[in-house]
Parts: C-alpha cells; structure tokens; sequence
C-alpha cells in the first residue's frame, strides 16, 4: 500500500466507522483514483473488519497531513 496525504482526502469524507467493502463502494461512487481503490483492496479480507477512521487505515496520515502544507505561508509572500 502507497498512502499519500493528496490520496487520503478521497477518504476523508467517507462513511466512518465502515468495512473495507463501504469504503471500496464509497470510492467507486466518488470517483476515488484507482491507487486509492488498489490500496483499498490490500486491507485484509475480514468481513466483520470496522475501520474508524483513515487513521486505521494508514497510521502516518495524521504527520503526513501536518506536513502537506509546511510551507505555504512562505511561499505566498513571494508574489
């Protein structure tokens, strides 16, 4: 699985608390790009398997996240 904080938004306002199946439903709805779909199908195969948040999914998203946007106010005022 490849996580990256651009690909995590897709999941951001999904149906949380949900299974892997709502989520690959969720995505295939919202027209998720097909890395979040492939990362998707990695999860295991639980049935009963309830993810709370993206967090659960990818544990780093959180720090990733933090860093997406670690420079933007510098790079504003250089116009």
């Amino acid at each position: 699985m490849f996580w990256t904080p651009e690909l995590a938004t897709y999941l951001e306002d999904a149906p949380w608390p949900a299974t892997k199946e709502e989520l690959l439903d969720y995505c295939n709805r919202t027209g998720a790009p097909m890395q979040v779909i492939d990362n998707l199908m990695e999860l295991d195969d639980t049935e009963e398997q309830t993810y709370e948040g993206i967090e659960d999914i990818w544990p780093e998203y959180e720090a990733a996240s933090d860093d997406m946007f670690f420079n933007d106010d510098d790079d504003m005022n250089d116009y």
